[in-house]
């Protein structure tokens, strides 16, 4: 079909040929899962961060008045940021750590290079990836709940205050708003003998309005987010690490060491 004696052609062949094989080599589920590692970290991470700190602002600004009721709170917030710094350098490392196992292991480089070796160490880096990503994914699994508790707290704190709102739309009597309240108390923001520790009626709507609540708000749900996409990444990780320890064994059993 083509003139095989063109030196050319045949060059070019050959580099359409690489080109293929290079793009069949890649691990496509360990490089999809690196990508939502980082993706969702990275919304973790910086959101996070600034939530918390926003966290802080509103409520050292409207739920206590002493020093003493946030300070808890605050020093909690400190030390949780320092713990994010460390999130985001150990998922960047993991991650490249397990694409660089999914490039070893993958059965399309063994299909190219021909003389994979299977090893024993090999096995055994598979395994303990397994088991490492395994105990992440629950590790995570737990920080993804926990993530959910200032975003349900925010959301009932808006529906709170759409429904003071309406109150004071329908009627024109103070009391029947003035009883519905928020009490960060209740959720482990404050200590129960904080004052006041909650904002009731107008107050609390009046919260509701400002831009700092609603940039906590949607912080808070891209931080949730981010946490979820990891959580996926993850389980990705899981399918493909278990997959290429299968392989591992498999190689093994059949004398490819």
């Amino acid at each position: 079909m083509f003139p095989v004696r063109q030196p050319w052609l045949c060059k070019a062949l050959g580099c359409y040929d690489c080109c293929i094989r290079c793009i069949g080599a890649v691990p496509y589920p360990s490089l999809v899962a690196t990508l939502l590692c980082y993706a969702g970290m990275a919304l973790f991470c910086g959101c996070g961060h600034e939530a918390l700190t926003q966290t802080e602002y509103l409520v050292e600004t409207y739920f206590a008045r002493n020093v003493q009721d946030y300070v808890v709170m605050a020093s909690f917030i400190k030390y949780f940021q320092y713990v994010i710094y460390g999130l985001a350098s150990f998922f960047f490392l993991y991650g490249i750590l397990l694409l660089a196992e999914g490039f070893y292991a993958t059965s399309a480089v063994k299909q190219t290079f021909g003389e994979f070796r299977s090893t024993q160490c090999g096995r055994c880096l598979s395994l303990t990836f397994i088991v490492v990503t395994y105990i992440l994914a629950f590790i995570w699994l737990a920080v993804f709940a926990f993530t959910a508790v200032p975003v349900f707290f925010l959301f009932n704190m808006e529906q709170t205050c759409h429904n003071i709102n309406l109150l004071a739309e329908t009627t024109a009597s103070i009391n029947q708003h003035s009883w519905i309240c928020m009490d960060a108390r209740q959720y482990g923001l404050l200590p129960w003998n904080a004052v006041p520790g909650k904002s009731c009626g107008l107050t609390l709507a009046s919260i509701c309005k400002t831009s700092e609540f609603h940039l906590t708000y949607d912080l808070y749900i891209a931080a949730f987010a981010g946490a979820g996409v990891t959580l996926l990444a993850l389980f990705l990780y899981l399918i493909a690490t278990t997959y290429n320890y299968a392989v591992l064994r498999f190689l093994g059993r059949k004398g490819i060491r």
